[in-house]
């Protein structure tokens, strides 16, 4: 019986043996497969990655950042903070970086981005684990890592989506690197590909502003017009002298009023002593409608259109006397 249960030990070994050569045989044949086996192995955990590894100690300058950017590049306090903290304690926590792909003698970064970005300035070498990693489980980890710590914005992440979906990886990786469903990738792909890319540089990272603002603003913007008028605003004193916790409201309630304001009619009346006479005047921007409506039938308005010369001449006078000339 003992002999049975080892002859059923041996026979499973082989068979996981043979499952897993199978497997890495397949995921040589078949891109598809291999994403998949890819997600279901790395999604469960990315810093389960760091367990067991050696860390070296590695020069900043021959580490490249990852194809995908997941950070909008900000020196704000949480950055200063870091670099700080860097210098003052040391680096607490080693990144994770991979052999470079087509240079054997760099290495490409997977996460820890900010920490590498203040090794650099400060001139101090880098803490890091060098695993090996194909292109999809590197963009997978380095997703779902900065996802743990929850310290990227909405924009940030519609983003790294769209720079995902633009180096033609599937939607199911970016669903795995950013644990998300069908829905709310679709919501960031369009918040990402709708708003002008010089709005959404500078509005930054916008820590604090959620979907639903992001999506507000999509809509404001979806109009050519209004796009335009978006990438005026951005680039006007105005905002750039703004506090940047406001800017954001500012933008919004500045495209909010600008529909209004260009299509809004100011209307005027007029009507003769004798009433015998009365307007109605249409101020809309530039143009001017008048509506005549006179007892004596249309009489007033031939009138008025053969004297528009001397009434202009007129009106010019007053302007110059009002101005002291």
């Amino acid at each position: 019986m003992a002999r049975k249960g080892l002859l059923d030990s041996v026979i499973a070994q082989d068979e996981t043996r043979n499952d897993a050569s199978a497997r890495a045989d397949y995921a040589r044949r078949g891109a598809s497969r291999a994403m998949m086996l890819s997600l279901d192995e790395i999604a469960q955990n990315s810093t389960r990655l760091l367990e067991g590894e050696a860390v070296v100690s590695l020069d900043p300058t021959v580490i490249d950042a990852s194809p995908v950017v997941d950070r909008m590049e900000v020196e704000d306090e949480d950055y200063h903070a870091l670099v700080e903290a860097l210098r003052a304690d040391g680096q607490t926590s080693p990144i994770l970086v991979r052999p470079h792909p087509t240079d054997p003698s760099r290495f490409m970064v997977v996460f820890g981005r900010r920490r590498l970005r203040a090794a650099k300035q400060l001139g101090i070498k880098i803490r890091a684990i060098v695993k090996p990693m194909e292109d999809i489980a590197a963009i997978i980890a380095q997703g779902q890592e900065n996802s743990a710590r929850a310290d990227l914005s909405f924009i940030e992440r519609a983003l790294f989506a769209r720079k995902l979906i633009d180096l033609g990886h599937s939607k199911e990786t970016a669903k795995s690197a950013l644990t998300v469903d069908d829905t709310l990738l679709s919501r960031m792909l369009s918040v990402a590909q709708v708003i002008p890319d010089a709005v959404i540089d500078a509005l930054g990272p916008s820590k604090g502003i959620g979907r639903d603002r992001w999506e507000e603003l999509k809509k404001l913007v979806q109009r050519p017009s209004s796009a335009e008028a978006a990438i005026r605003y951005v680039k006007s004193e105005g905002f750039l002298q703004s506090d940047p916790a406001r800017q954001f409201s500012n933008l919004l309630f500045e495209l909010k009023q600008k529909p209004a304001r260009k299509g809004s009619v100011q209307k005027l009346a007029w009507q003769s002593n004798d009433s015998n006479a009365a307007a109605e005047i249409g101020v809309k921007g530039r143009s001017v409608n008048i509506s005549l409506l006179s007892r004596q039938g249309n009489g007033f308005g031939v009138w008025l259109s053969e004297n528009l010369d001397d009434l202009y001449q007129t009106y010019k006078r007053s302007k110059n006397t009002q101005n002291g000339d």
